[in-house]
């Protein structure tokens, strides 16, 4: 899998789906939906793909026993972000969500999106969506492996029309790096 830096915001051409906060419902759940961006890295020996969709994003976990995380606008849900969330995971030694949303006004969401977006020009484990009708209009995401075995990414989704921005944060740990646990059983 090459590895290329990324560009600032790669401009898509359809509207975002989702218009404010509480419309995000997040999941485990969901298969891989159409992505309008997409970029596949290696990170501490694990595959993670970074997705943004018309209605928010993915992140994927291919080898993980198939992780698919999921922040969007969720037809058959309603909006639902939590907080935090720590489930036990199939084919994860952990898994651990938050989420935020800060009001701002105009001119601090877009000093705010434009610092992100320049911050994440060249990482190689960065993607961001520039979508039209406003230039705060950004999804992006933002992967780091800061030890084997341990994954983590942040994602930003800004909603100009609403003075939102919606910051989440995911921290995992694969199961190849935890002990094994036997049951007295085995």
């Amino acid at each position: 899998m090459r590895t290329a830096p990324a560009p600032a915001a790669v401009p898509v051409r359809v509207p975002f789906a989702d218009t404010r906060a509480h419309d995000l419902a997040w999941s485990l759940e969901r298969p891989p939906l159409p992505a309008l961006a997409a970029r596949s890295v290696l990170l501490g020996g694990t595959e993670v793909e970074l997705r943004v969709l018309g209605a928010s994003h993915q992140v994927v976990l291919p080898g993980a026993a198939g992780t698919v995380e999921t922040v969007a606008c969720l037809p058959d849900r309603d909006g639902d972000l939590p907080a935090s969330a720590a489930p036990d995971v199939p084919g994860l030694a952990s898994y651990a969500f938050t989420s935020t949303v800060e009001r701002l006004t105009g001119a601090e969401l877009e000093r705010r999106v434009r610092a992100l977006v320049d911050r994440l020009d060249g990482r190689p484990a960065a993607l961001a969506a520039a979508f039209p009708g406003s230039p705060s209009a950004v999804t992006a995401l933002d992967a780091a492996s800061p030890a084997p075995g341990h994954l983590h990414w942040r994602t930003w989704h800004a909603y100009p029309q609403a003075g939102e921005l919606v910051c989440t944060r995911t921290r995992i740990r694969t199961a190849a790096d935890a002990p094994v646990e036997r049951s007295p059983a085995q």
